[in-house]
């Protein structure tokens, strides 16, 4: 019973002290409270696999630590920082400072790039997949864990991420399937490995533009990379690096996908559609019918 009182004391504190990103929506003050509460009993988890296991009891020194946690929360710390977890497509990731945390919006990437994955992996067998500004993994690793069928190599620029992502893959025992790279994003795959051999090839790339990365909250622009999401002057550059190189990978019918930022996704379509390497041409909308998701193949 005290127990259930504490709870709830510090919901409300939470509740009342904290703002919640629109970007996580997994996140909220009983969720926060119930993710730390188990963290501080020694368990590490993600919020949603928090959610589905019982509140452990907690004793005098497991209670201190939960304060110190929830201390960190209410100064801004992101919560998965806190935790080192994060769920990605029903997967638990390891995460920290050293690449973005994995959103919930780019499963709407994962999963149609996914389809594509299964599609081609009935048709032929083995599936040839490269993902660039890969962060922690996340995609790539979603691809190899849920089609077995999948043989993945990624990039990165940063090598601090691909280290995060290094640890994700031995971590999820997918070593003999996903491999990953350091450089500037198709730069480590300029090969004839790789060249016109290519099934699919994703990217979730920077696409904030510059100019807005001061007004950001906080929460994103003091504790993430700000090279996972700085874009350049119009928050297109990679976008256009990536239309562009692609095709020199892909197999014929192979498909380039890709997230957008909110506004992007019309122009970029249009673009894409006047591009003659690119023939046919699927899109993925949010819940208020913004483009987010491009996909194209040759």
């Amino acid at each position: 019973m005290e127990q259930n009182i504490k709870f709830n004391e510090l919901v409300n504190r939470v509740d009342k002290s904290l703002s919640i990103l629109e970007d996580k929506p997994e996140e909220s003050s009983e969720s926060t409270v119930r993710t730390l509460w188990h963290l501080a009993a020694g368990n590490a988890l993600s919020v949603q696999r928090a959610l589905e296991l019982d509140l452990p009891v907690l004793e005098a020194e497991s209670l201190e630590k939960l304060e110190e946690y929830i201390k960190l929360r209410e100064k801004g710390v992101p919560l998965a920082h806190i935790t080192n977890r994060q769920q990605f497509m029903g997967i638990e990731l390891i995460v920290g400072k050293d690449a973005l945390v994995p959103r919930k919006e780019t499963e709407l990437l994962g999963y149609a790039a996914l389809g594509l994955i299964n599609e081609i992996a009935e048709n032929k067998g083995a599936v040839k997949v490269i993902d660039v500004c890969t962060g922690s993994g996340n995609l790539a690793l979603a691809f190899a864990w849920h089609q077995k069928r999948t043989i993945v190599s990624a990039a990165d620029l940063d090598e601090k991420a691909i280290s995060l992502a290094k640890q994700n893959n031995k971590h999820l025992k997918l070593e003999s399937r996903v491999n990953f790279f350091t450089g500037d994003l198709l730069e480590p795959f300029a090969t004839d490995e790789y060249f016109n051999s290519v099934d699919v090839l994703t990217c979730n790339p920077p696409y904030i533009s510059s100019g807005k990365l001061e007004s950001m909250p906080d929460e994103i622009i003091s504790f993430e990379p700000s090279m996972a999401f700085d874009g350049g002057p119009f928050g297109i550059k990679i976008l256009g690096r990536i239309i562009k190189e692609a095709p020199k990978y892909l197999n014929d019918g192979g498909w380039l996908a890709f997230e957008v930022g909110l506004g992007q996704g019309e122009p970029l379509l249009k673009r894409l559609e006047k591009n003659k390497n690119y023939k046919k041409f699927r899109t993925v909308k949010n819940e208020t019918g913004e483009i987010r998701v491009i996909l194209a193949s040759t």
